[in-house]
This record gives C-alpha cells, sequence and structure tokens, in this order.
C-alpha cells in the first residue's frame, strides 16, 4: 500500500474486530515501529504491555462497560463533550470535525435537539441507553483478541515540566506509527476511553496490568484484524469528515488563511 493511501485511510474501528489471535509477527511490528519514533533526546519514553490473556480482557471490557454507562447516565459525559456531537449532515458539513450520530434508535430521533437538556437526559435513562451503549462497549473490548497500554517512563513524564511535553510528544508519535501500521495489516484499534472518565476505574486497570510506580499508564488500545463486512453497532457514530486547510493553515501570520486548497482535497475514505 502507497504511504499517502494509508495516511488517507487511517481511522478509528468502532465495530468488532476478528477473534482470531494478533500473530506473533505483528504484534513484533507493531512494537518496533512504535519503537522508531522521534523523542527528545532519544529519550524513548514509551513503554508497552500486550494483553492477550482472555481472564484480564473481560475483566477491562466489564470495566469499560460499566464506565461508559455510568459517564452517560449521570450525564459526565454528555456535558463534557457536547462541543463535539452533530445530529445531522448538515451540521457535520458546516463544522467539518465532531462525530456524526447518524445511526440511533427510533424513539430517540425526534429528541436529538435536547440531548444535552435535563430532559434530553431522562428520556435516555428511560429508554436505557446508557446500558445499551455500555454492553455494546463491553461486547467490542471483550471481543479483542489483544490489548495494549501504553505507558511513560515517569523520570521523563513530569506534569509542569517541559520533559512532561517532550515525553506526551514522543507517545502521541509512537502511537502514530502503530495506527498507520494497522491500515497496513488489514487491523482494526480503538482507545479504550471510559475507565478514564469515572473515578476509580483506571485504577482498577493499572492495579490489573501490575504497572510499576516508576511508570504512568496513559491509554490502553484494543487491536485485531477487522472482518470482510463491517457490522456497525445499533447506535453507532462517524467522523469521517475533516477540516478543510483554509480552516485550520495560515500563511505567513495567523491572520491569514490558506487560499486555494480546499478543493484540491482527494474525496475522504468512508
Amino acid at each position: 500500500m502507497e504511504f499517502l493511501d494509508v495516511l488517507r485511510r487511517r481511522k478509528t474501528t468502532n465495530g468488532p474486530l476478528l477473534p482470531d489471535p494478533v500473530s506473533e509477527e505483528h504484534q513484533r511490528l507493531l512494537m518496533e515501529v512504535a519503537g522508531r519514533a522521534p523523542s527528545q533526546l532519544n529519550s524513548q519514553p514509551w513503554r508497552f504491555v500486550l494483553v492477550e490473556n482472555r481472564d484480564t480482557i473481560e475483566t477491562i471490557a466489564r470495566i469499560s462497560g460499566a464506565s461508559m454507562t455510568e459517564a452517560m447516565s449521570n450525564g459526565t459525559f454528555f456535558e463534557r463533550y457536547k462541543p463535539y456531537f452533530r445530529f445531522s449532515k448538515e451540521q457535520m458539513e458546516r463544522t467539518r470535525s465532531g462525530m456524526l450520530f447518524d445511526r440511533l434508535p427510533a424513539p430517540l430521533r425526534p429528541f436529538t435537539s435536547q440531548a444535552f437538556t435535563p430532559r434530553g437526559q431522562k428520556l435516555m435513562n428511560s429508554l436505557r441507553v446508557p446500558q445499551t451503549l455500555g454492553a455494546e462497549n463491553r461486547k467490542l473490548v471483550a471481543g479483542s483478541p489483544l490489548l495494549l497500554g501504553v505507558m511513560l517512563d515517569r523520570s521523563e513524564y513530569r506534569p509542569g515540566e517541559l520533559s512532561s511535553f517532550y515525553s506526551l510528544f514522543s507517545m502521541g508519535a509512537a502511537m502514530e506509527n502503530v495506527w498507520l501500521t494497522t491500515v497496513e495489516l488489514g487491523m482494526g484499534i480503538q482507545f479504550i476511553s471510559f475507565p478514564m472518565e469515572v473515578p476509580g476505574q483506571w485504577d482498577r486497570i493499572v492495579a490489573l496490568l501490575g504497572v510499576p510506580d516508576e511508570l504512568e499508564l496513559m491509554a490502553v488500545y484494543r487491536l485485531g484484524y477487522l472482518p470482510q463486512e463491517q457490522r456497525r453497532p445499533a447506535i453507532d457514530w462517524t467522523s469521517s469528515q475533516r477540516k478543510l486547510p483554509s480552516q485550520y493553515v495560515f500563511r505567513e501570520t495567523c491572520a491569514t488563511p490558506q487560499a486555494g486548497w480546499d478543493d484540491l482535497l482527494p474525496p475522504t475514505e468512508h
């Protein structure tokens, strides 16, 4: 696959993965490309833990699903991320960012304009939407053949100091290498974020993975091979739109948006 094609095809996997184990060859390749990322003074602050044990994956899946249900039931998730929720193609086309909820249960569709109101929250809870989403999330994580924990060395990751910024930047570069390589290998990848949304749940995963005090667990991802036919969950979203260059590129100073590039973009991969 051509490198630019890989970049343009990269996306998050919202749906299920094949149960087939990820080959050791591919696991080694993913860790190699992670280790080839740039880092300040070649500090290489990242550490990784690969998880295939079914009991561990099932436990993390339960933690993730329960966290999603709790965060969505009490409204904290919607309140925190409402600037990124879109409920129409017109809105998505206008902002060219965020998540388009283009697949919702029929009873919810007339109430999308009230999604972030107390009435909307009460309606979603009465329809057990948080429980539905939590159960779907638990199933997706539990069905993953491989989890990847990403950690930073605390001797490099010191919040409030420049070294912390450098280490976070390096970790992002390492994970981008991993993410792009999954495209080449026919794999999917998704950040398991909900345990971070609920106090105490992330600590359970830290303990489960045996993360030592000198390391900070920064993220956990689920990985696996993609099925030929992608089945979308009952409640799903898309994020295929990207901002136009004129919306994020400037020329000479930040007062002058870049002109003339918007029509040169290749078609978006859906």
